[in-house]
């Protein structure tokens, strides 16, 4: 099993474990900065970027930042970007 496979395994189980309902998505550059996006955040091409703009979300969350996306960021991130979404609807219903 790859690195990624595994830490999506690990991901599931410890979002089972404390309560999340939905596996986290996939720690993909893409995918976070579509995260982001959905805070209304941009974040820029390059990596130093991205890793900086995790390591604000996880200090602004309480989460160690060490500016590495793993399982706990993940899935406090694509929770907080649910929320935004379903916030944005509400607002253009």
């Amino acid at each position: 099993m790859s690195a990624r496979g595994m830490l999506s395994v690990v991901g599931s189980a410890v979002g089972g474990l404390i309560g999340w309902s939905e596996p986290a998505p996939p720690a993909e550059p893409a995918v976070l900065r579509a995260l982001f996006a959905d805070l209304g955040v941009r974040v820029g091409p390059g990596e130093a970027e991205l890793a900086e703009a995790v390591r604000y979300f996880q200090r602004r969350t309480g989460l160690t930042a060490d500016g590495q996306a793993g399982p706990q960021t993940v899935h406090l991130l694509a929770r907080y970007a649910s929320e935004a979404r379903e916030l944005t609807r509400f607002e253009a219903a």
